[in-house]
């Protein structure tokens, strides 16, 4: 395997975990503005994307091999409960 393949490789396994995160960003501006008003779209993105990365490493640390719907709901838990704390946390 050629540097350029690891490259793409990594690149494709970390995807559906910042394509996600970007999404699930952009939905909780659109349905909960009022609770996210206060809070950026990349920061949403940022915390998911990384929470969803980590959950994809643990699945293939756990599974195995990726591709197991196992693993791509630990990866949607990772993304959602970053960007919950961020938008529903209790205010001081």
């Amino acid at each position: 395997m050629s540097p350029l393949d690891a490259i793409w490789h990594l690149a494709n396994f970390f995807a559906p975990a910042w394509c996600v995160a970007a999404l699930l960003a952009a939905a909780c501006k659109l349905l909960w503005r009022r609770e996210t008003q206060g809070l950026a779209w990349l920061r949403l993105l940022k915390w998911g994307g990384v929470g969803g990365s980590l959950g994809l490493v643990a699945a293939l640390a756990v599974l195995g091999h990726d591709g197991k719907m196992m693993g791509y709901g630990l990866m949607l838990l990772s993304i959602s409960l970053p960007q919950w704390w961020l938008a529903f946390r209790p205010k001081k």
